[in-house]
């Protein structure tokens, strides 16, 4: 049962229920999000319903449309396409940028990530794959000095958080994507930037591969 959200933290807290309710599959791909319904479910009124689901439709999981309203966004190889090629362009970029400024406590939380990580997979907890990923990709591009791109590859890593969920279906592809990780990590503390780059660019590329298998039903 949904309960109503404290004032203080209302579209803050509003956004983040609907954000989750579609990644995890409760609001289904081409369903109508109807404000009045939200608002009722929500225990608000249809003035922050309204907001979150503009703020929902900058991110790409709400599409709003003529004579139908709000209505949550397919997943489409074209979509797929523009995320994970923004990806493989802005990312490196950051990491070479960060990876020689980490220190030893960076590196040490880079470890630290990888284990919520490789715990979070092998407990089964689909609702925090997407999140737990975007933090270990963040860390180690957070010493770069590009606001704007870490700004854009934030976003890009949230919306691939409904990818992320979909692409870790199967036992091969969760071990494939710790390990990638875990090489990445092990070349960044020996300091081997461009290589951990150049794994980077082949791991958003695999996740995509792999993703578009599981869409296609291969």
């Amino acid at each position: 049962m949904v309960t109503k959200l404290k004032h203080k933290t209302l579209s803050g807290a509003l956004l983040d229920e609907i954000r989750q309710a579609i990644l995890s599959g409760q609001y289904a791909s081409g369903s109508q999000l109807r404000q009045d319904a939200l608002a009722e479910a929500y225990g608000v009124s249809r003035i922050p319903v309204r907001e979150v689901l503009l703020q929902l439709e900058a991110e790409g999981l709400v599409k709003i449309l003529p004579q139908r309203g709000a209505v949550v966004s397919e997943i489409s190889r074209e979509d797929i396409d523009d995320v994970f090629d923004l990806r493989m362009i802005l990312e490196p970029r950051l990491l070479l940028a960060s990876a020689p400024l980490l220190d030893e406590a960076d590196l040490s939380a880079l470890d630290v990530r990888q284990d919520n990580y490789v715990k979070a997979i092998a407990t089964g907890q689909r609702d925090n794959y997407g999140r737990l990923n975007a933090e270990l990709h963040m860390a180690i591009y957070h010493r770069a000095t590009m606001p704007k791109s870490q700004q854009i590859v934030a976003s890009l890593l949230q919306t691939s958080d409904r990818y992320t969920r979909l692409q870790l279906s199967s036992q091969a592809a969760m071990e494939k994507a710790m390990s990638e990780h875990a090489e990445m990590i092990r070349l960044i503390k020996a300091r081997r930037s461009d290589e951990a780059a150049e794994l980077l660019k082949l791991h958003i590329g695999s996740v995509r591969t792999d993703l578009l298998k599981v869409l296609n039903g291969s």
